[in-house]
């Protein structure tokens, strides 16, 4: 399979970017998208030209860091699947990609492909925890949380951090992914104690960084590689009411 990539290039957060053009020869449709990248790379080198910079870490899904937008779409538009999931059997022998980094005023970019997502881990330092301490390892029956609870937790706990949901909104909204965290400790007992000024504290954090706000175009939910739901966005809007009270 034989592809032409247009690949945003930029040296630094200062610097005007650009769309330069390279061909992807010989691409197996086994490869993942990274790989395909990988091998783009070593040509370059080859030819005594720059490598084209991407995040990349577990390439299992896992990690968040393989943030691209491929033709238009966050880590290429198919159901939960990262850019590193991502297999180059969704592609035809002849096209044109387009791969660009997360566009949003909150995510700078360091060089090429890499964005700077500080912003998200700011939201996460300003109350995504628990602060209690808990001393020794409890027995696992010792707290009875009922499953339906635990599985809602479960649910916002597999947000991964990728920002896809910010790249994708019109608003550059993290609403989505600070919901999940909130949601994750909002119903379990162990996160109940804070949940007031937790809530405030991200929410104030999530605007301060620059994202912008909610408005309903459900975006964030089709982009995200978890499936993660705009339910916990409506959790959260109950919360902050509640800590108003």
């Amino acid at each position: 399979m034989n592809l032409t990539l247009h690949v945003w290039r930029q040296k630094g957060p200062q610097d005007k970017g650009k769309l330069e053009t390279y061909p992807a020869k010989g691409v197996s449709e086994d490869q993942s998208f990274l790989e395909m990248l990988d091998d783009v790379n070593e040509e370059l080198i080859k030819s005594g030209k720059d490598p084209i910079a991407f995040d990349h870490d577990c390439r299992e899904g896992i990690c968040g860091m393989c943030s691209q937008v491929i033709n238009g779409k966050p880590h290429g538009g198919q159901e939960r699947t990262t850019v590193c999931q991502l297999h180059m059997r969704e592609f035809n022998d002849g096209d044109e990609l387009f791969i660009e980094p997360w566009r949003a005023r909150a995510f700078p970019i360091h060089k090429d492909l890499i964005v700077d997502r500080t912003a998200l881990e700011m939201v996460m330092q300003a109350g995504g925890y628990t602060s209690c301490h808990t001393g020794g390892v409890a027995d696992g029956n010792a707290l009875l949380i009922p499953k339906p609870v635990a599985d809602y937790a479960m649910d916002a706990a597999e947000c991964i951090g990728c920002g896809a949901c910010v790249a994708s909104c019109p608003n550059s909204s993290a609403m989505l992914y600070t919901s999940a965290k909130v949601s994750q400790l909002a119903v379990l007992p162990q996160g109940k104690g804070e949940a007031k000024a937790r809530v405030k504290e991200m929410t104030d954090a999530m605007q301060n960084e620059g994202f912008g706000n909610c408005t309903n175009h459900y975006e964030c939910q089709e982009a995200c590689p978890k499936g993660i739901s705009v339910k916990f966005i409506a959790k959260l809007n109950r919360e902050y009411m509640k800590s108003m009270a």
